[in-house]
């Protein structure tokens, strides 16, 4: 395993164990949204106690994490796919550029992996996101308005505009523009060369479950759908496998796997916002709404349930009915921005 892992040992009630070995005594509830179970818990193991607990992904680790969180926009056109350094990420958000096409915020905090990308053009709530992260943020390109803030330095940045040939390199495999890559080794030479610290300064994270914890059960749900189109090049499948307690990506019915080192995508927490989403212009490129909170779905440890997500302060969480903050999963978390046209109950589908 690539990083320490920390295992849910599964205690449901007999009905839910049941239901898992003997489907046809259970009877499929009658509103897949609806959350049940809500008072089951599980508890959280740990197979070793290390002094510090990773930002973004809950893990401990022997040293306290000094860099700051990295940003990077990632291509997710099919002729982009598989994608490098997507393995490495502590947290990949995923939303709607133009069109039906998705693209990908991939954080970097625990580990910066040897290459990364595609990379491709930023956009503005792109860039709203780093700053909520006071990240320091990588994109190949711009939209005007997203110029406009990386011109007023809203951000720490570099860009594939100014850098292609240095920072930033072509992949001879693939056609422009799916084929702009940066080393790990280029982004620390890069904030460098711009001034920028990759200290960590903002002191940002995630709350996770500890081990004397256990962790709030949904419906059970052992694969989540996200469909963004009806055309399926751009719709994500999650599959949970209970011994490892982690889910498994898919799009367009493919494996999600990392191009560097062939490893699947493992996932510790899949979450859902939705959010409002509008045209902005004849390009189609949109602008979303980042600011306001809204309804949410957490699919964990091989279930689902509906909660609220906000704005605390730049960083976007998941929060409980009393306002506190969902607790994640010790491991990565993918996030997807949802538009509320047509809204999760449309968008997201999960089953047993």
């Amino acid at each position: 395993m690539r990083k320490s892992r920390l295992f849910i040992l599964s205690l449901l009630s007999a009905a839910i164990i049941s239901g898992c070995s003997d489907k046809e005594q259970v009877q499929e509830p009658e509103k897949e949204v609806e959350q049940v179970n809500a008072e089951t818990e599980v508890d959280v193991e740990v197979s070793e106690e290390l002094p510090y607990v990773t930002p973004f992904t809950g893990v401990r680790v022997a040293e306290e994490v000094s860099t700051r969180p990295i940003l990077a926009t990632i291509n997710n056109h099919p002729q982009a796919r598989p994608q490098s350094g997507l393995a490495a990420a502590d947290v990949v958000y995923e939303m709607l550029a133009e069109g039906d096409v998705t693209r990908f915020l991939a954080l970097y905090q625990s580990e910066v992996p040897d290459s990364i990308g595609p990379i491709r053009s930023a956009r503005s709530y792109f860039i709203d996101i780093a700053a909520g992260l006071d990240a320091f943020y990588i994109a190949h390109g711009y939209s005007p308005e997203a110029k406009s803030m990386l011109d007023r330095r809203v951000v720490d940045q570099i860009n594939g505009m100014q850098y292609d040939g240095t920072f930033f390199t072509r992949s001879s495999k693939r056609k422009a523009p799916h084929n702009s890559y940066i080393t790990g080794e280029n982004v620390m030479a890069g904030a460098e060369k711009v001034g920028a610290s990759l200290l960590y300064q903002k002191k940002v994270s995630y709350p996770f479950y500890e081990a004397e914890d256990s962790v709030k059960i949904g419906a059970a749900a052992n694969e989540v759908t996200m469909m963004y189109n009806s055309g399926g090049s751009f719709n994500s499948h999650y599959v949970y496998d209970a011994e490892t307690n982690h889910y498994k990506r898919y799009s367009a019915n493919v494996e999600t796997i990392d191009a560097e080192t062939n490893e699947s995508i493992e996932l510790a927490n899949v979450l859902f916002f939705e959010m409002p989403h509008r045209i902005i212009d004849s390009e189609g490129r949109r602008d979303i709404t980042i600011t306001d909170g809204g309804n949410a779905y957490v699919a964990q440890a091989g279930t689902v349930r509906e909660v609220k997500w906000k704005n605390a302060d730049g960083l976007l969480v998941a929060v409980e009915e009393d306002g506190t903050e969902v607790k994640l999963v010790p491991g990565n978390t993918w996030i997807h921005f949802v538009p509320t046209t047509p809204g999760l109950a449309t968008a997201v589908t999960y089953s047993e």
